[in-house]
């Protein structure tokens, strides 16, 4: 595309943010009259000038304005910041949208970078064969994993009114006549005047249930379509390059967490993972429902006109007997006689009558052979494609929508088994043997094809919930098919016990036997999630040991040699710094993937992003690039947490364009090719510097966060973290045992509460002086300049870096360390995060050769800017309402101030675009 083209793209999102601007300017003068819009417009302009002149007098202005501000006026200039925010989100998508039509839109030369189509050009290019392509599509494997984590601070009612806006706004593109673009406006005006009359905020937390409906709201109105549609684009893309057509297997496809995740959560139970099953099965049947109504009404052929297969008709037979009826009303209709009698059989399912299907491959058989019999007929040089469509759902979505992974922390485990096995006296205490004899112990047990759990055993509630959960499993396995769960996730894996322990339930669940002769057969993969810095640097060691067990060694060779090992970002990051971490996470892939091919084992990695920098967040396409390309061979899975979900999935456009850049990002990463001149893998000075930089960079951080006596006071004192809790955003607790130590704290919040503050000290907090005294001390500079180009990894690493650094305010985070009651630690500590921003953003500045931050990215640094004097208001607001509520005004509804730092929460999320 060339400049010209990006330049009325980017007049275009201006003309967008103004023409939504102006009439939420109109919905505030309803709403408020002449004083709110001209007290709003009097913010506006200030925050603007402030940003653009720096002037401690304007500062001191805007202050004074927010400060003076008494309720109810206040919260409606808050909540009018706050929609303001939510519709430039809604105008840039619109924006990254009508750019992807540009491109669509010029000929077959100009290609948008990062599109399938220019990931498959990019085979033929470098000369890919055919046979090549085949083996490259069997390895290709993405799952992507929706999670509960609560960083999603925006209610779905609220979504649905941003979605309706966003359509209405592209249809504004395409109105041709006046009266059209008046009614579009018209309505528009309503849409934001609901908004406005909405309420922004949940009142309660949400239940696990609840969660489960929000998640599978974007697989209803989104990835029902979408994932299919990138499926189908790039079997036809393939086909048009290389004149024959390949075989697509469904390789990208979406788990969930949603009501499988107890880890810490007391309100996710055996009974409530069956039934979000339940839940994703009725979801699954209505979509079918739907489709096959669809393909009934276009496949009118009539049997008369056109030669019907043996197959079909003697299966409508079969069903016709079988149901006792006749389907369709003109017999002729052959296809609509069949396909009314599987939507029989799909209500029969829903319902759990023996006449439906017992399985989704049922399902699809008939749909295979409504396929084959229009082959017949059928030019195949241009299929129908609304039946590739719904055979494609079928194959990626089942019964099941979404493969739910159980997880749950091996300390649950541990008890649960020392109960057990102190029952039938096997071991009167587990929990005191050493690894050695827990190991020996626990291979024992699974060599012996008899069952240790009587029906009739008493245990403690917490041990019988753990029993219950791998009952469940074998139960849904049966009920769902064994796609609906495969996966049993530990958490805080330290040991190979920790693994051994997940099998011994396994096995009392039926999910896992050893056979006299030998032979084993497991039906759950058994993954270890390693999150500390320990746990990754302490990983390829127990992985090893883990693998010279036979007896494991034939559970892998049950489960097709595969193991799936999950990395997690959050913990890392916290332990030990966003640098560090990275690096570790880097390593620890390396060094198991070794392992793993010496005992000829296929890994896949389960990587633990956060949407936030701070959790290992960033474009998709990004964080596929940084992984090492070795790691990407046997199929790569990656959580979409929180606000990812929506900014990602709400609109289909939006989705796609992200699904497409990772399928095309994966198939010229595995095959060696990148978007870029990079060359994938780095040198050994190169992995020699990054250890260095991360060892500086790691003593930096805990000196701070570990070693400073007053940094809890601190974090607690100048970050919003308590008030919050009462947002409301998700149904698990903040805390694990309702504990206020800081290893107890978990990752969200930590990273959420940092954001809001403006201070982002998790995304960057001391990589600057990791980089900086690796070059005083080797002076080498040029090799960081060097690999920087050269390295995804490191330019992720580093680009991410960049990211953080510009949404990071210090002069707003300075007004939350007045926060802070010790003057003498929030001196302290301040000065330190300061100093350190400063010389991180040098060290970028120098290794990447820019004159400013986001130079490389113009698109997002221009979207920052203009975000900025929106936000910084709301950053000024609940400073000054958190000091407020803290002192606990007599004066005032504790209440009423509670609702009004929520929405400036809530507004901040919003505008910088990440939470937790």
């Amino acid at each position: 595309m060339d400049t010209k083209t990006v330049d009325k793209n980017t007049v275009s999102l201006h003309r967008d943010v103004d023409y939504l601007s102006k009439i939420l300017d109109n919905v505030l003068l309803h709403e408020g009259g002449e004083h709110l819009l001209e007290t709003v417009n009097n913010i506006r302009s200030l925050s603007r000038t402030l940003r653009e002149t720096q002037d401690p007098a304007v500062y001191i202005q805007i202050k004074e304005a927010i400060n003076n501000l008494e309720p109810p006026l206040r919260q409606n200039v808050i909540r009018a910041f706050s929609v303001q925010l939510h519709l430039f989100n809604i105008a840039e998508q619109n924006y990254r949208s009508r750019r992807r039509r540009e491109y669509q839109a010029q000929d077959e030369n100009v290609i948008q970078p990062g599109s399938l189509e220019e990931g498959v050009n990019k085979l033929q290019e470098n000369n890919v064969t055919p046979e090549m392509v085949t083996n490259l599509l069997e390895t290709l494997s993405l799952e992507l994993v929706i999670t509960a984590h609560p960083t999603e601070a925006t209610r779905r009612t609220i979504l649905q009114i941003h979605k309706r806006i966003a359509n209405l706004l592209k249809n504004w593109d395409y109105s041709y006549t006046r009266y059209e673009k008046k009614v579009i406006q018209e309505t528009i005006f309503n849409e934001i005047t609901i908004l406005w009359q909405s309420a922004e905020i949940r009142e309660k937390k949400p239940s696990v249930m609840k969660e489960v409906s929000n998640g599978l709201y974007f697989f209803d109105k989104v990835l029902f379509d979408v994932l299919p549609r990138i499926h189908q684009d790039l079997e036809d893309l393939l086909y048009e390059k290389y004149s024959q057509r390949f075989q697509v297997p469904s390789f990208l496809r979406f788990g969930s967490w949603i009501g499988g995740d107890r880890d810490g959560n007391p309100n996710v139970k055996a009974t409530t993972t069956f039934e979000t099953l339940k839940t994703h099965r009725s979801l699954a049947l209505r979509k079918y429902r739907e489709s096959l109504d669809k393909l009934k009404d276009l496949l009118s052929h009539s049997a008369k006109k056109v030669n019907i297969s043996n197959d079909l008709v003697d299966s409508i037979i079969k069903d016709k007997k079988a149901l006792n009826e006749s389907g369709w009303h003109k017999q002729d209709e052959i296809y609509r006689v069949k396909i009314s009698l599987m939507l029989s059989k799909l209500r029969y399912t829903e319902e759990d009558n023996d006449l439906g299907y017992e399985t989704a491959e049922q399902l699809l058989a008939d749909l295979r052979l409504i396929q084959k019999s229009l082959s017949n007929h059928h030019p195949n040089h241009n299929p129908i494609k609304l039946l590739r469509k719904v055979i494609r759902q079928v194959e990626i979505f089942g019964f099941h929508i979404a493969s739910l992974d159980i997880r749950n922390h091996s300390g649950e485990h541990e008890s649960a088994l020392a109960e057990v096995l102190h029952l039938v006296n096997i071991a009167k205490d587990y929990k005191q043997l050493n690894e050695d004899e827990k190991v020996e112990t626990l291979i024992k047990v699974l060599q012996d094809p008899r069952p240790m759990i009587s029906i009739y055993d008493e245990f403690t509630d917490e041990t019988q919930e753990v029993i219950n959960t791998f009952r469940m499993i074998k139960r849904a396995q049966d009920t769902f098919g064994e796609r609906a769960i495969e996966v049993y996730l530990i958490s805080m894996t330290q040991s190979v016990s920790d693994l051994l322990e997940v099998l011994v339930l396994a096995k009392e669940a039926g999910l896992y036997r050893v056979y006299p002769d030998g032979h084993v057969v497991s039906r759950i993969h058994v993954a270890p999630l390693l999150e500390t810095i320990d746990d990754l640097k302490n990983g390829p060691e127990m992985i090893e040991k883990l693998f010279e067990i036979p007896l494991y060694r034939k559970h892998l060779s049950a489960r097709k040699d595969l193991q799936e090992i999950m990395l997690g970002y959050s913990d890392s990051s916290k332990d030990g710094g966003t640098l560090t971490a990275n690096w570790e996470l880097y390593k620890t892939q390396q060094d198991v993937h070794d392992i793993a091919s010496r005992y000829g084992v296929k890994l896949k990695y389960f990587h633990g992003r956060g949407g936030s920098l701070g959790r290992g967040g960033g474009p998709l396409y990004s964080s596929l690039l940084s992984q090492p390309p070795v790691t990407l061979g046997d199929g790569v899975k990656i959580t979409e947490q929180g606000e990812v979900l929506s900014s990602r999935y709400l609109l289909p456009d939006i989705a796609y364009r992200s699904l497409e850049q990772a399928t095309s990002t994966m198939m010229t990463a595995i095959m060696g090719l990148t978007s870029t001149e990079a060359k994938q893998m780095p040198s050994k000075e190169a992995e020699v510097a990054m250890s260095d930089i991360s060892e500086y960079a790691l003593d930096k951080y805990q000196s701070l966060v570990f070693k400073d006596p007053g940094f809890l006071t601190y974090f607690n004192q100048a970050t919003p973290l308590h008030e919050l809790g009462d947002l409301n955003i998700g149904s698990r607790p903040m805390k694990r045992k309702g504990s206020n130590r800081f290893e107890d704290l978990r990752a969200i919040p930590w990273v959420f509460a940092w954001t809001q503050s403006r201070q982002l000290l998790p995304a960057w907090y001391a990589a600057g002086t990791g980089l900086n005294k690796y070059i005083e001390k080797t002076g080498n500079l040029k090799l960081l300049q060097e690999i920087y180009e050269k390295w995804p990894f490191f330019q992720a690493t580093i680009n991410n870096l960049q990211m953080a650094l510009t949404k990071a305010d210090l002069t707003t985070a300075k007004e939350y360390a007045k926060m802070v009651s010790d003057e003498a630690t929030q001196k302290r500590i301040f000065d330190q995060i300061t100093e350190e921003y400063n010389l991180t953003k040098a060290m970028v500045l120098k290794i990447t050769g820019q004159s400013e931050l986001l130079d490389h990215k113009p698109n997002i640094k221009e979207s920052v800017r203009l975000r900025n004097p929106l936000v910084d208001p709301l950053n000024l607001f609940q400073v000054d309402l958190i000091s407020e509520l803290r002192q606990g005004n007599e004066d005032e509804s504790l209440d009423d101030l509670l609702n009004e730092v929520l929405l400036t929460i809530n507004g901040v999320a919003a505008g910088l675009r990440n939470t937790g």
